[in-house]
């Protein structure tokens, strides 16, 4: 049954340095992404030409 107690807070211990560790790299801005919104219309533009052309193709083969 010790061992479970063992097991237990080990376990709490380790997501707490995960935990830490997280919250500590996101404080730090590693998450930070300053490139993607300028690019982002950029690529949102193809997205849409491309939608056009499959429907235009589904609409010709239906007629």
């Amino acid at each position: 049954m010790s061992v479970i107690y063992l097991l237990l807070t080990l376990s709490i211990l380790v997501a707490l340095v995960f935990l830490i560790a997280f919250i500590y790299s996101v404080k730090k801005g590693q998450y930070d992404d300053s490139y993607t919104p300028s690019v982002r219309m950029l690529f949102d533009d193809e997205l849409v030409k491309e939608k056009k052309k499959t429907n235009l193709k589904t609409d010709t083969n239906t007629i």
